[in-house]
């Protein structure tokens, strides 16, 4: 086996946890209540599918697309599989604390509660960082062109998401949600205001 296979091996493995947990606990979320629209859904569908595409799909490197953007060495493979990991952990972290108010698409739930423990203490969306942050680290280990731009339109995609989602937020908890923004990072966190709640409490 040659270490780029073996770094390809390290960096599929947790996308493949990633997809298990998602699959098994899917099954226990609670009814919707309010969704996004059909347009908002499938317009950031379609961008995710494509950027993700360009990252793993050999099949995207077409023309400068399939050359590399740094030479060859091994300390970017490692702190891509790093980033990769610690994405993946974050993204099932937040979804272990998100519990039943999960959905593949931007929904209020019934009884619909505003999470702020775990990642959500620091993040207001932890598992669009982390699966951006993983993205990125299966990017630098893959190291070609394409995933330059996969990784932009992920960023893209998620970003519109998240949007989309604390409009939906907003609506539904109001100086409650607007509270949490202060001290909270979008996609990062904000680690002055955070350590200033800290203080505070």
């Amino acid at each position: 086996m040659t270490i780029s296979n073996l770094f390809r091996i390290l960096v599929t493995f947790p996308w493949v946890v990633f997809v298990v947990y998602w699959l098994v606990s899917a099954i226990k979320t609670r009814a919707t209540r309010e969704k996004e629209s059909f347009v908002s859904r499938y317009a950031v569908l379609l961008i995710e599918i494509v950027g993700f595409a360009l990252i793993f799909s050999h099949r995207a490197g077409i023309g400068f697309l399939a050359n590399r953007v740094v030479p060859r060495n091994l300390v970017g493979p490692v702190v891509g599989a790093v980033l990769t990991w610690v994405g993946i952990g974050l993204a099932i972290w937040a979804r272990y604390h998100l519990a039943e108010y999960w959905s593949a698409r931007v929904t209020i739930k019934e009884g619909h509660q505003l999470i702020r423990t775990g990642p959500y203490a620091r993040l207001r969306h932890p598992i669009y960082s982390g699966l951006v942050l993983a993205a990125l680290g299966s990017a630098v280990v893959i190291d070609r062109w394409r995933c330059v731009f996969g990784v932009c339109l992920v960023v893209i995609g998620y970003c519109f998401k998240a949007k989309t989602e604390e409009t939906m937020l907003t609506r539904q908890f109001g100086d409650a949600f607007r509270e949490h923004q202060e001290y909270t990072g979008f996609l990062f966190p904000r680690l002055r205001q955070a350590q200033q709640k800290i203080a505070e409490s």
